[in-house]
Protein backbone atom coordinates (compact mmCIF):
# COMPACT_ATOMS: atom_id res chain seq x y z
CA UNK A 1 0.00 0.00 0.00
CA UNK A 2 1.39 3.45 -0.95
CA UNK A 3 1.62 6.01 1.77
CA UNK A 4 1.20 9.12 0.17
CA UNK A 5 -1.67 7.89 -1.64
CA UNK A 6 -3.54 6.85 1.46
CA UNK A 7 -2.52 10.24 2.99
CA UNK A 8 -3.36 12.07 0.01
CA UNK A 9 -6.81 10.25 -0.35
CA UNK A 10 -7.52 10.63 3.58
CA UNK A 11 -7.09 14.23 3.21
CA UNK A 12 -8.74 14.78 -0.34
CA UNK A 13 -12.50 12.69 1.19
CA UNK A 14 -12.05 14.74 4.56
CA UNK A 15 -12.51 17.89 2.34
CA UNK A 16 -14.76 16.16 -0.24
CA UNK A 17 -17.20 14.74 2.63
CA UNK A 18 -17.13 18.30 4.38
CA UNK A 19 -18.24 19.85 1.39
CA UNK A 20 -20.82 17.05 0.81
CA UNK A 21 -22.60 17.88 4.19
CA UNK A 22 -22.49 21.82 3.89
CA UNK A 23 -24.18 21.25 0.29
CA UNK A 24 -26.89 18.96 2.87
CA UNK A 25 -27.09 21.22 5.05
CA UNK A 26 -26.19 19.16 7.89
CA UNK A 27 -24.13 21.17 10.81
CA UNK A 28 -24.07 18.19 13.32
CA UNK A 29 -24.85 14.51 13.83
CA UNK A 30 -27.57 15.00 16.51
CA UNK A 31 -29.74 16.87 12.89
CA UNK A 32 -29.15 13.38 11.14
CA UNK A 33 -32.84 11.32 10.18
CA UNK A 34 -32.70 8.08 8.97
CA UNK A 35 -31.89 9.07 5.19
CA UNK A 36 -29.46 10.76 6.72
CA UNK A 37 -27.97 8.32 8.65
CA UNK A 38 -28.09 5.80 6.03
CA UNK A 39 -26.29 8.00 3.36
CA UNK A 40 -23.57 8.54 6.47
CA UNK A 41 -22.85 4.32 6.60
CA UNK A 42 -22.88 4.07 2.64
CA UNK A 43 -20.03 6.80 2.55
CA UNK A 44 -17.91 6.32 4.94
CA UNK A 45 -18.21 2.39 3.59
CA UNK A 46 -17.12 4.06 0.05
CA UNK A 47 -14.05 6.03 1.79
CA UNK A 48 -12.85 3.29 3.42
CA UNK A 49 -12.40 1.33 0.61
CA UNK A 50 -11.15 4.00 -1.48
CA UNK A 51 -8.37 4.62 0.95
CA UNK A 52 -7.68 0.76 1.43
CA UNK A 53 -7.62 0.03 -2.49
CA UNK A 54 -5.69 2.55 -3.46
CA UNK A 55 -4.84 0.38 -6.97
CA UNK A 56 -8.33 1.81 -8.04
CA UNK A 57 -9.59 4.94 -9.48
CA UNK A 58 -10.67 7.86 -7.15
CA UNK A 59 -13.65 8.33 -9.50
CA UNK A 60 -15.39 4.99 -8.27
CA UNK A 61 -15.76 5.91 -5.11
CA UNK A 62 -16.28 9.95 -6.13
CA UNK A 63 -19.23 8.68 -8.50
CA UNK A 64 -21.59 6.89 -6.38
CA UNK A 65 -20.84 9.46 -3.27
CA UNK A 66 -22.33 12.20 -5.61
CA UNK A 67 -25.23 10.38 -6.70
CA UNK A 68 -26.13 9.88 -2.75
CA UNK A 69 -25.38 13.54 -1.81
CA UNK A 70 -27.57 14.39 -5.22
CA UNK A 71 -30.42 12.05 -3.70
CA UNK A 72 -30.01 13.55 -0.37
CA UNK A 73 -31.11 16.83 -1.66
CA UNK A 74 -33.78 16.09 -3.59
CA UNK A 75 -34.92 14.32 -0.85
CA UNK A 76 -34.82 16.55 1.23
CA UNK A 77 -36.28 18.92 -1.07
CA UNK A 78 -39.82 16.59 -1.44
CA UNK A 79 -39.76 16.56 2.31
CA UNK A 80 -40.25 20.13 1.90
CA UNK A 81 -42.74 20.32 -0.48
CA UNK A 82 -44.54 17.62 0.72
CA UNK A 83 -45.81 16.51 4.21
CA UNK A 84 -46.70 13.07 3.33
CA UNK A 85 -42.71 12.49 2.06
CA UNK A 86 -41.80 14.31 5.34
CA UNK A 87 -43.73 11.82 7.38
CA UNK A 88 -42.51 8.62 5.06
CA UNK A 89 -38.67 9.66 5.44
CA UNK A 90 -38.63 11.13 8.40
CA UNK A 91 -41.46 9.87 10.92
CA UNK A 92 -43.27 12.45 13.14
CA UNK A 93 -43.14 13.11 17.05
CA UNK A 94 -44.69 11.31 19.45
CA UNK A 95 -46.35 12.17 22.87
CA UNK A 96 -44.84 9.94 25.23
CA UNK A 97 -46.30 11.90 28.27
CA UNK A 98 -49.18 13.75 28.68
CA UNK A 99 -49.57 15.72 32.46
CA UNK A 100 -47.79 13.44 33.90
CA UNK A 101 -49.05 10.55 32.74
CA UNK A 102 -47.03 8.20 30.44
CA UNK A 103 -48.41 6.49 26.70
CA UNK A 104 -47.78 3.19 27.11
CA UNK A 105 -48.91 2.26 23.84
CA UNK A 106 -47.21 4.78 21.96
CA UNK A 107 -43.65 3.59 23.85
CA UNK A 108 -44.43 0.42 22.39
CA UNK A 109 -45.15 1.79 19.01
CA UNK A 110 -41.86 3.58 19.08
CA UNK A 111 -39.96 0.98 20.89
CA UNK A 112 -38.95 3.38 23.46
CA UNK A 113 -38.32 1.92 27.08
CA UNK A 114 -38.92 3.03 30.13
CA UNK A 115 -35.31 2.28 30.35
CA UNK A 116 -34.66 5.20 27.32
CA UNK A 117 -37.33 7.79 28.90
CA UNK A 118 -36.01 7.22 32.59
CA UNK A 119 -32.39 8.16 31.06
CA UNK A 120 -33.55 10.89 29.03
CA UNK A 121 -35.53 12.13 32.14
CA UNK A 122 -31.98 12.14 34.25
CA UNK A 123 -30.17 13.89 32.25
CA UNK A 124 -32.42 16.85 31.98
CA UNK A 125 -32.28 15.96 36.42
CA UNK A 126 -35.83 15.64 36.28
CA UNK A 127 -36.23 12.99 39.20
CA UNK A 128 -40.40 12.24 39.20
CA UNK A 129 -42.45 11.29 36.23
CA UNK A 130 -44.81 13.64 37.83
CA UNK A 131 -42.83 16.61 37.52
CA UNK A 132 -43.42 16.71 33.59
CA UNK A 133 -46.37 18.29 31.44
CA UNK A 134 -45.37 17.04 28.75
CA UNK A 135 -42.55 15.22 26.80
CA UNK A 136 -42.37 14.20 22.70
CA UNK A 137 -40.01 12.45 21.18
CA UNK A 138 -38.42 13.95 18.07
CA UNK A 139 -37.87 12.41 15.15
CA UNK A 140 -34.08 12.49 15.71
CA UNK A 141 -34.44 10.42 18.75
CA UNK A 142 -34.45 13.46 21.60
CA UNK A 143 -36.54 13.51 24.18
CA UNK A 144 -38.19 17.21 24.70
CA UNK A 145 -39.18 17.54 28.03
CA UNK A 146 -41.73 20.34 28.90
CA UNK A 147 -41.92 20.71 33.17
CA UNK A 148 -44.89 22.01 34.93
CA UNK A 149 -45.02 25.52 35.93
CA UNK A 150 -44.81 26.16 39.87
CA UNK A 151 -47.80 24.56 41.73
CA UNK A 152 -48.27 22.08 39.25
CA UNK A 153 -50.64 25.14 37.23
CA UNK A 154 -51.29 23.22 33.73
CA UNK A 155 -50.02 25.33 30.88
CA UNK A 156 -52.01 25.77 27.48
CA UNK A 157 -49.80 23.21 25.21
CA UNK A 158 -50.16 24.93 21.33
CA UNK A 159 -51.79 21.18 19.57
CA UNK A 160 -51.05 21.40 16.01
CA UNK A 161 -54.58 21.07 14.18
CA UNK A 162 -53.45 21.32 10.74
CA UNK A 163 -50.10 21.42 9.25
CA UNK A 164 -50.09 22.35 5.51
CA UNK A 165 -53.46 21.10 4.15
CA UNK A 166 -53.49 18.32 6.50
CA UNK A 167 -55.66 17.37 9.40
CA UNK A 168 -53.73 16.19 12.35
CA UNK A 169 -55.71 12.95 13.61
CA UNK A 170 -53.77 12.45 16.83
CA UNK A 171 -54.87 15.98 17.96
CA UNK A 172 -58.52 16.00 17.30
CA UNK A 173 -58.71 12.68 19.16
CA UNK A 174 -56.36 13.92 22.35
CA UNK A 175 -59.09 16.92 22.56
CA UNK A 176 -62.16 14.62 21.79
CA UNK A 177 -63.21 16.60 18.74
CA UNK A 178 -63.80 15.53 14.92
CA UNK A 179 -62.73 16.42 11.74
CA UNK A 180 -66.58 17.44 11.04
CA UNK A 181 -66.04 20.03 14.02
CA UNK A 182 -63.20 21.08 12.86
CA UNK A 183 -64.69 21.39 9.18
CA UNK A 184 -67.34 23.40 10.76
CA UNK A 185 -65.21 25.78 12.50
CA UNK A 186 -63.46 26.37 8.97
CA UNK A 187 -66.58 27.43 7.26
CA UNK A 188 -67.55 29.71 9.83
CA UNK A 189 -64.08 31.70 8.90
CA UNK A 190 -64.67 30.94 4.61
CA UNK A 191 -61.91 28.82 4.80
CA UNK A 192 -61.28 24.80 3.90
CA UNK A 193 -58.73 22.07 5.21
CA UNK A 194 -56.53 22.89 2.21
CA UNK A 195 -56.32 26.91 2.46
CA UNK A 196 -54.68 26.37 5.92
CA UNK A 197 -50.97 26.32 6.14
CA UNK A 198 -50.68 25.87 9.99
CA UNK A 199 -54.21 25.80 12.34
CA UNK A 200 -53.05 25.06 16.42
CA UNK A 201 -55.73 24.44 19.24
CA UNK A 202 -54.80 26.27 22.38
CA UNK A 203 -57.23 26.88 25.74
CA UNK A 204 -60.06 25.84 24.04
CA UNK A 205 -59.65 27.98 20.67
CA UNK A 206 -58.37 27.90 17.78
CA UNK A 207 -55.62 29.89 15.70
CA UNK A 208 -55.17 29.88 12.10
CA UNK A 209 -52.15 30.89 9.83
CA UNK A 210 -53.90 30.67 5.89
CA UNK A 211 -51.68 29.64 2.93
CA UNK A 212 -50.10 32.97 1.81
CA UNK A 213 -50.37 34.82 4.67
CA UNK A 214 -52.28 35.46 7.71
Amino acid sequence: MNLYSVVFRTLFFYFFITIAYRMMGKREVGQLGITDLIVSILIAELVAISIEKTDEPMYLVIVPISILVILEIILAYLSLKSRNARKFFEGKPSLIISQGKIHYHEMIKQRYSLDDLLIALRQKEIKDIGDVEYAFLETNGKLSIFKYKPFKIKSSYPMPLIIDGTVEKNTLKNINKTEEWLEKVLETKKLNIKDVFYAFYKSKKIYIIKKGGN
